[in-house]
């Protein structure tokens, strides 16, 4: 019989292409997601796919979802750092509570796994470059704190109740499916929608901003490995490429590839953003065995090109 997998915030841009593997891997995969960023659109037609609207920050509709599951991957999460300053109280229902829930539900369940997707946000500020997963943590958000404390969570489930989890600190994540249509998506998805439409992009700061962008066929590898990898169990890891590149260098690059003019407009640096960002990925290598296979050009070249 196919192994279950469940996937929250399935119908999402990380979590919709987990779901695409996992099926095409022979997996019997279940979604669930409220569907206020995430699309049905995203997910395919398949005998092998349940499809469950509901809510994280709910435990009855996550207990629902976790029944005869094996393997969770749990992506879903309001990602955006400034809607998380304007309403810490709906972050915290839906990134740590929502954690909280799978958790708690996989236990009483019988899953085996949970993969949890963290962020680099919780590093924040701090000077130290590039950042490893045992260095301090300075989380400059609510956004930051529910990760840090889901983290916290997942790590205590393992100590105390035998639960295999995973923690994965993803830095900037881009590629097909990531929604432009918020100020607050991931820069690469909205510099391309403008460059496309002809307007002028904007960003906040003056450009020299670093960030280590890793694209997501990428990332879903690294799921699959925290999954099925056996030393993987309580580890906190880096996702990354340990390369970086400016806001400026990305959009001069992007400009290139579509024959648009590199003319953005400055604003000024939004609350909670960080100002630079590199990553160690030494156990990333060493714990899951993981080389992401896809560079800055044939990442943008995909994406742009498509």
């Amino acid at each position: 019989m196919k192994t279950l997998a469940l996937v929250t915030g399935g119908a999402g841009f990380i979590g919709s292409h987990i779901v695409d593997r996992l099926l095409a891997d022979g997996y019997r995969v279940r979604v669930i997601d409220n569907f206020s960023t995430g699309k049905r659109e995203n997910l395919p037609e398949s005998n092998d796919l349940e499809i469950i609207a509901g809510d994280v920050g709910s435990f009855d509709d996550v207990d629902k979802a976790m029944k005869d599951v094996e393997l969770v991957f749990h992506e879903a999460a309001i990602a955006s750092v400034p809607k998380t300053i304007q309403d810490p109280l709906g972050s915290h229902s839906a990134n740590y509570l929502g954690t909280l829930n799978v958790l708690e539900a996989a236990r009483q369940q019988g899953a085996r796994r949970v993969v949890f997707a963290s962020s680099a946000a919780v590093y924040g500020d701090l000077p130290e470059l590039p950042k490893r997963e045992d260095m301090p943590l300075k989380p400059l958000s609510p956004y930051a704190v529910d990760k840090l404390a889901s983290e916290y969570a997942c790590q205590m489930y393992t100590h105390l109740h035998g639960l295999e989890t995973v923690c994965l600190r993803y830095f900037n994540i881009y590629g097909p499916r990531q929604d432009p249509g918020s100020p607050y998506s991931g820069v690469i998805s909205i510099f391309s929608d403008r460059l496309k439409k002809g307007e002028r992009p904007v960003i906040y700061g003056d450009g020299e901003q670093t960030r280590d962008f890793v694209f997501v066929s990428d990332v879903v590898e690294a799921n699959i490995k925290a999954a099925t990898v056996a030393r993987a169990t309580g580890r906190v890891i880096n996702i990354a490429t340990a390369s970086v590149v400016t806001l400026n260098e990305l959009l001069k690059s992007m400009s290139l590839i579509l024959n648009s003019e590199f003319n953005p407009c400055y604003e000024k640096v939004r609350a909670g953003d960080i100002r630079h960002s590199s990553a160690l990925t030494v156990l990333s290598r060493d714990v899951l065995d993981w080389i992401p296979a896809v560079d800055m050009d044939e990442g943008l070249g995909r994406l742009l090109q498509a």
